[in-house]
């Protein structure tokens, strides 16, 4: 069959990811993405370090981040992003700074990390006291809260797992239960760190339930990344990605926030609970 009046494939946009060598949530980050709009993913080197500020900065060497950067440079992405949090928060604003000026520099293009999103996210949603949800173990997810505050961002709550290893294995229901722990002192949103937590279909559940807005890592890298190339993330009513959600559940404040709350709802069923 002659196909040749097709003309070809459409056009696509690139957006080059650099990720961690253990990153293992590709397909996540791929239902953001709207279909005119190619991922170009590559890895960091193996190295044999469970996770921990050691790892995180290992990762998040320069020249490892230039020669990722190079070698995406051969598709031509529009734009480079370095999706990982802690990687991109171990050094503090200046380190996170000096990362994505070491990958624009290395590919002549702009360049983001998933840590300088996540202040770009809480700007665009006017929040600055959050609670924030990680797997990690206690000193890193204290570094993570000194990068926030030496941003200007309050962390009002967290909880944490104390995971080093295989954190995109954690189901649902466990973020569901920190994302709860968390929010106990009415912060202005959540944020769930780690691009290796699955967070794509908790989002919207969470936000009803929690009456706030709800970011996570993975989300705030490609809503940045597809930002800078005049492109829209995609999902359901989350609402960082959509104004329409933040005028919903997501817009209203807890009775710890002191303010009218709104009709109480059901608790959503999430996919990994029972019942």
């Amino acid at each position: 069959m002659d196909v040749s009046f097709l003309g070809g494939p459409l056009p696509q946009r690139g957006i080059g990811v650099v990720a961690p060598f253990d990153f293992a949530l590709d397909r996540e980050l791929w239902r953001w993405v709207p279909d005119d709009v190619s991922l170009h993913l590559t890895r960091t080197p193996f190295v044999p370090v469970e996770v921990s500020l050691d790892l995180a900065r290992l990762v998040s060497e320069h020249e490892t981040l230039r020669e990722a950067v190079r070698a995406l440079s051969a598709v031509s992405p529009e734009v480079v992003a370095y999706a990982c949090t802690s990687g991109s928060f171990v050094g503090g604003v200046v380190g996170e700074r000096a990362m994505s000026a070491a990958m624009r520099q290395a590919g002549e293009l702009p360049a983001l990390t998933t840590s300088g999103a996540l202040l770009g996210a809480l700007n665009e949603l006017g929040a600055r006291r959050v609670a924030v949800v990680t797997p990690y173990t206690k000193s890193v997810t204290d570094s993570l809260e000194d990068y926030l505050r030496e941003a200007g961002i309050q962390v009002c709550g967290r909880s944490y797992l104390g995971l080093t290893r295989e954190i995109w294995r954690v189901a649902y229901r466990d973020v569901v239960a920190m994302a709860r722990e968390a929010v106990a002192e009415g912060p202005e949103a959540l944020f769930i760190s780690c691009t290796n937590l699955p967070t794509y279909d908790v989002i919207p559940q969470l936000e009803a339930e929690l009456r706030m807005p709800v970011i996570s890592a993975n989300q705030v890298t490609m809503w940045s990344a597809l930002r800078s190339i005049g492109k829209e993330a995609v999902g359901p009513y989350q609402a960082l990605l959509d104004p329409v959600a933040r005028q919903g559940p997501a817009s209203m404040t807890s009775e710890a926030g002191g303010q009218e709350v709104a009709p109480a709802v059901p608790p959503p069923a999430f996919p990994d609970e029972e019942g």
